[in-house]
């Protein structure tokens, strides 16, 4: 017997300042199941916030969600405090999309006194109330590491999701799509997404240390005369990339692309890649990120070789689930 599919429901959506554009498309992407919904984020002389979430006596039974970015420690308060507020408005359910999972890649300690602050964070999240339809769902796109979900406490469902098809269907629309091969810049990365690429060859690249230096290596694969695309869950400096690059093209790749789902580029590192002169061009002939980090989305637009793969389709899926 087949199963009935229910109805959609219909998601008021609160959004933090950072992510007003990403909402927008979200909304857009299911215009008659999404309301968008304002919050007035202010602050005292103090500098502690003043919030007020507007039309809350009318989400009592309602679907709400709530789109954060935590792209600084210092918004991470304000927008908890709110976090913490609309699941006790009554509401029928309450979900919350991060995105990006900011402290996702100190989730291990390597000698005592270290700490694991994507544990803390987790915490943190976990004590979200229960609203009326019960836990809270929190949407997470490529967390750096699977087994943080047991992080989480009892009290929250969270729902690992991932950019990866936004990646599988732009290289679908590349002329030289049959040449792509798919290239991994460390063990951590093969392990996390390799599953993902059944259909493509892979290559994987390592780092081995010579005296006081880590030098990435080929480990293993064939990218001669390929389109190679390394593909990672997060770049900060984008050092690994560079040096990968650097591997890849003295190997014969005959050329090389990138995708992340975060470009965190902390301090403007994002300007590494850009094209600038001949040797950066052809260096990466593209630069796939998603709009996870969306202060950096900002800072990069229209700029070579970045493309921005917009999360906003799978969002307001997830938000139906």
């Amino acid at each position: 017997m087949a199963m009935v599919k229910s109805p959609k429901k219909h998601v008021n959506l609160f959004y933090s300042l950072d992510c007003q554009e990403l909402a927008n498309k979200v909304a857009s992407h299911s215009q008659t199941n999404i309301t968008l919904q304002n919050i007035k984020w202010r602050s005292f002389a103090d500098g502690f916030p003043n919030i007020f979430i507007n039309n809350a006596e009318e989400l009592r039974g309602q679907h709400v969600a709530f789109l954060a970015s935590f792209s600084s420690p210092a918004q991470v308060f304000e927008q908890l405090s709110v976090i913490y507020a609309l699941p006790r408005l009554f509401v029928a359910s309450f979900t919350l999309v991060l995105p990006f999972f900011p402290t996702g890649s100190f989730e291990r300690m390597e000698e005592e006194g270290d700490v694991a602050t994507a544990f803390t964070l987790a915490r943190m999240l976990s004590n979200i109330p229960i609203s009326r339809g019960g836990p809270t769902s929190i949407v997470i796109y490529d967390i750096h590491a699977l087994q943080e979900r047991f992080y989480f406490g009892d009290e929250v469902l969270p729902l690992f999701e991932t950019g990866i098809p936004l990646l599988k269907q732009r290289l679908l629309q590349l002329p030289d799509a049959d040449n792509v091969v798919i290239a991994f810049p460390d063990d951590g990365a093969w392990k996390r997404f390799h599953k993902l690429f059944d259909n493509y060859s892979v290559v994987v690249c390592t780092k081995v240390r010579e005296g006081d230096k880590r030098i990435v290596r080929l480990k293993e694969g064939h990218v001669s005369g390929h389109h190679v695309v390394i593909v990672d869950d997060l770049v900060q400096s984008g050092g690994t990339l560079i040096e990968c690059q650097k591997v890849l093209a003295a190997n014969g790749a005959g050329k090389v692309s990138a995708y992340v789902t975060h470009g965190v580029f902390p301090n403007q590192s994002w300007l590494r890649f850009t094209h600038t002169d001949e040797a950066s061009k052809n260096a990466f002939a593209y630069f796939w990120i998603t709009d996870s980090c969306p202060v950096t989305v900002k800072a990069l637009a229209n700029q070579a070789p970045f493309e921005v793969l917009s999360l906003a389709g799978s969002i307001a899926d997830a938000l139906q689930i």
